[in-house]
């Protein structure tokens, strides 16, 4: 909520849940002016866009309903438990001419942008190697995360992250997944994956359940290597930024790149009201070839892992 109430591009009108109590507990907690079901959410004429933060199970099945409803939609990460799923949410958007949105704080962050300019740039030439990670701890057995009928596992809900970065990184699909697992209650407690990319490129990708807290990705490639913890919010640091090494010796060192202090929150809602307004096909274009090859990518690395 601290982030949508930063926002100048859009307000927070309607909370709805399962349980109108709830709805009701959390409007009143968070100053939202009408609580209501579901059904009574994607009915309303004076709600434009919905954000989805269901389980990963019941992404497609809700965001699909909202398109219907003539609602754009921003679906919290991972947008589908499949490509299939996936495919059919895009086709409910476009059939009812709505934008769908996949949301990754961390992609509308001036510190993603910035690291992504740098690649596209030839700043550290050409991309060969990347290692992305996310891990932390969840103790109690009770949680969603999980639980598999919801979709839930390291790798749906913190690998995801590391797996979109890669994708961004590498503009394409992995055209060879490798990937091996750990598995507690039906869904993996920590996995760890090869990504093989077409033109020789290579991630390596660890998520967990039963870590200490970690984020970091390094990015390599022939002449340079940035280094970053690709925060969801840059707000939560005191002086925000980045490392970047120009040059392939040993004397060559990082150099800090500060980055602006900003919630995550804020910036993909920012950038989604912007796509939406402008009607920017190019860049939701682009949100959805990269959505289609992680929903993909996700799949089949869980299905190495099981192997």
């Amino acid at each position: 909520m601290v982030g949508a109430k930063a926002s100048s591009r859009a307000a927070v009108v309607a909370v709805a849940s399962r349980e109108r109590d709830r709805a009701e507990a959390f409007a009143r907690q968070h100053g939202i002016p009408r609580a209501c079901g579901y059904a009574d959410l994607l009915a309303d004429r004076e709600v434009d866009a919905i954000y989805n933060p269901l389980p990963n199970s019941l992404h497609a099945e809700w965001s699909i309903a909202a398109a219907r409803a003539g609602k754009h939609v921003l679906c919290e990460k991972p947008l589908a438990v499949s490509e299939a799923e996936a495919r059919a949410m895009f086709a409910a958007a476009d059939a009812h001419g709505v934008v769908l949105v996949e949301a990754f704080p961390y992609m509308f962050q001036p510190q993603m942008l910035e690291i992504e300019r740098l690649i596209a740039s030839g700043a550290i030439g050409e991309v060969r190697t990347m290692f992305g990670a996310f891990g932390f701890t969840i103790a109690d057995p009770a949680n969603i995360r999980l639980d598999a009928q919801l979709g839930g596992g390291a790798l749906m809900d913190a690998g995801c992250y590391p797996v979109s970065l890669a994708r961004q990184v590498f503009g394409v699909r992995p055209e060879r997944v490798t990937a091996i697992a750990r598995w507690r209650s039906g869904v993996d407690q920590t996995l760890a994956t090869t990504l093989e990319y077409p033109g020789g490129g290579i991630a390596q990708i660890s998520c967990s359940f039963a870590t200490a807290v970690h984020r970091r990705a390094i990015i390599a490639g022939s002449v340079g290597v940035i280094d970053t913890d690709y925060h969801n919010h840059t707000d939560r640091v005191t002086a925000p930024s980045f490392r970047l090494k120009r040059g392939t010796d040993w004397q060559a060192e990082f150099e800090t790149v500060p980055v602006p202090s900003e919630n995550g929150f804020r910036a993909e809602l920012d950038a989604f009201a912007d796509m939406i307004e402008r009607e920017d096909r190019a860049t939701v274009g682009a949100r959805r070839a990269a959505s289609l090859d992680n929903a993909w990518t996700l799949a089949a690395i869980l299905t190495s892992a099981r192997r």
